[in-house]
C-alpha cells in the first residue's frame, strides 16, 4: 500500500475526519486530502505531525502491517524502504517492526542535495555513524558537519534538520530511541 492509502487507513480506523486530522496535525483539510491521493510529498517535520495526531509512528505508514513477528536478522531483501521524492534520501529500516523495541534503526544514503528539509523534534535521543560522504547536522542554530568515520549523539527534543551539502552521497547508520520515527 502506499502513503496516502496508509494515512487514509489509519485516519478511518481512528474514525477521524480529514478535517479533524488537519486540526490535530495543524495542517489544512486540503493538504491531508493531497496527501491521501499521493498529489504531494510532505516533509519529515509533517509526517511526524500527522503521526503523532494518529498515534503511529512515520515507520508505520511504511511498514507491512502482517510482519508482526519478531525476526533476530533481517536481510538486505527484507529491509522496508521510508523514501518519499521530496527528500532525496533512501531510508532504509533495519527491522521489520518496532512493536515491542527499545531502538529503532535505520541506514539512510542521502543524495546530494537532500535531507530533511524542515526542523522537526520528538521525545528521545539519535545516534548516527557517518559511514561515507559528509552530513551537515543542524541542532537549533548550530550546525555540524560530520564526515565518514564520525558519529553524532543528541537528544531529540532539540529542534533539528539534516542535509547533505557534499557532492557525493552521504550513508549514515542512524538509532533513535526510543522508536518515534
Amino acid at each position: 500500500m502506499n502513503l496516502g492509502g496508509r494515512i487514509r487507513m489509519l485516519r478511518e480506523e481512528k474514525s477521524l475526519t480529514i478535517r479533524h486530522l488537519a486540526e490535530q496535525a495543524g495542517c489544512s483539510p486540503s493538504l491531508i486530502s493531497q496527501l491521501e491521493n499521493n498529489k504531494v510529498d510532505p516533509s519529515i517535520s509533517m509526517l511526524k505531525r500527522i503521526a503523532k495526531a494518529l498515534d503511529v509512528n512515520i515507520v508505520d505508514f511504511f511498514m507491512d502491517e502482517t510482519l508482526n513477528h519478531e525476526e533476530v536478522v533481517t536481510r538486505t531483501k527484507d529491509r522496508v524502504d521510508i523514501q518519499l521524492r521530496r527528500w532525496d534520501a533512501k531510508i532504509q529500516s533495519l527491522v521489520r517492526n518496532t512493536r515491542n523495541k527499545r531502538m529503532q534503526p535505520f541506514l539512510t544514503v542521502i543524495k546530494p542535495g537532500g535531507g530533511s528539509h524542515g526542523r522537526y523534534l520528538h521525545e528521545g535521543e539519535e545516534f548516527g555513524f557517518v559511514t561515507r560522504g559528509n552530513l551537515t547536522l543542524v541542532l537549533e542554530d548550530k550546525s555540524y558537519d560530520i564526515g565518514a568515520g564520525e558519529s553524532f549523539y543528541f537528544p531529540s527534543h532539540i529542534p533539528h534538520d539534516w542535509v547533505n551539502n557534499g557532492m557525493d552521497e552521504a550513508e549514515v547508520i542512524w538509532v533513535i530511541t526510543p522508536p518515534t520515527f
